[in-house]
């Protein structure tokens, strides 16, 4: 087809007016002009964008955005500019800074049984919020399935944020990672933590392939990267992101130990290791002491039951009998208790930060 091109068209009155702004305070480089008695038309280009600045044309003289990475140091400082045509120009950071919100705590239980609805989201998943509140935005939890297995229809790449967990919960699941090698295999029991920024690309699902994603804040910039391709090489494991390793637990390969909560067991991920404390993933277990109750200082403390079941217990709250596919969200401060635990239940707990205190006390 040969060459394409795009542009930008806005008008003006008078072009004469228009050129030293574009190229001298936005510092485009004009590429075309004429008639070249009578200028009527010109053409500038920069910062990855073709504006075609037309005399008498009825169309709105627009709005344009340039991003810097050093925004106080392009165009004396200003961030809003208006240009002699009527176009109105933002300066704002070349990348999306990333904002942690206070957390606001709450109690929080969803429970599969209410019926919560999916939705699609990216690359045609099904997703299902297990933090309806979101905590004042401080953190996402989804329950992710893809029920027909089969290629991803997903491209390279990363997320600007502060934390985030894919726990593959049933099925299993292909990924590559930049730096990590060959594409591999996350399966049930399995997880990951996507350190900020590292490029990633899921490449094929099983049948009925269920994980739980936490992102920490909620809200947070997913960025495709056209550029590079996956896997990239050579491989280095160590490279640290933003202060955090990235990490693939394998639960064949964890060794248990005990709980913070008597009456329970659990496999470190080591992910609190891995980040600097940021954050520490459990998988937890009922043992034959029997459980008591406790409270904690953490800020974040969301556990997803996995299977089995249990009553989880609040005080001042009536009992939640919680079985596989349930969540919850205890807040700090708040005396709880974990009863009834069947032989076989399992648990998810994702905390922030990764160690915190946990203390007994509460109702009897």
């Amino acid at each position: 087809m040969g060459e394409i091109k795009a542009e930008v068209l806005l008008p003006t009155q008078e072009l004469r007016d228009d050129i030293p702004f574009y190229t001298k305070v936005l510092g485009m480089r004009m590429d075309m002009i004429y008639p070249a008695d009578d200028p009527t038309v010109a053409v500038f280009s920069g910062h990855g964008l073709r504006v075609r600045i037309e005399k008498d044309v009825a169309v709105a003289p627009g709005h344009l955005r340039i991003l810097c990475e050093d925004p106080d140091g392009f165009a004396d400082g200003k961030t809003r500019l208006k240009a002699p045509n009527g176009t109105q120009i933002d300066i704002a950071p070349l990348y999306e800074p990333l904002v942690m919100p206070e957390t606001v705590h709450s109690f929080v239980v969803r429970r599969l049984a209410d019926q919560a609805p999916w939705v699609i989201g990216r690359a045609g998943m099904h997703y299902r919020d297990l933090i309806p509140d979101r905590l004042g935005g401080s953190i996402i939890a989804s329950h992710i399935r893809i029920p027909d297995g089969g290629p991803v229809p997903d491209m390279v790449h990363y997320h600007t944020v502060g934390f985030q967990l894919i726990f593959c919960y049933r099925g299993w699941v292909d990924l590559v990672y930049e730096d990590q090698g060959e594409p591999f295999r996350l399966h049930a029991g399995n997880c990951v933590i996507q350190p900020p920024q590292i490029r990633h690309r899921v490449l094929f699902a099983s049948d009925n392939i269920e994980v739980i994603e936490i992102g920490v804040p909620a809200e947070h910039v997913t960025t495709i990267d056209h550029d590079m391709e996956l896997p990239n090489g050579p491989a280095n494991p160590e490279r640290v992101f933003s202060g955090q390793r990235f990490v693939h637990h394998k639960a064949d390969a964890a060794t248990w130990g005990p709980f913070r909560i008597p009456g329970f067991e659990s496999r470190d991920t080591t992910i609190a290791a891995h980040t600097g404390n940021v954050a520490g993933v459990h998988v937890v277990r009922a043992t034959a002491e029997k459980s008591v109750w406790t409270q904690h200082d953490g800020d974040i403390l969301f556990t997803f039951v996995m299977a089995g079941h249990m009553v989880l217990e609040g005080e001042g709250r009536a009992p939640h009998k919680l079985e596989a596919g349930d969540a919850f969200v205890i807040p700090p401060g708040m005396p709880v208790r974990y009863g009834d635990p069947s032989d076989d239940l399992e648990l998810l707990e994702v905390s922030l930060p990764g160690v915190f205190n946990t203390t007994p006390g509460g109702a009897v």
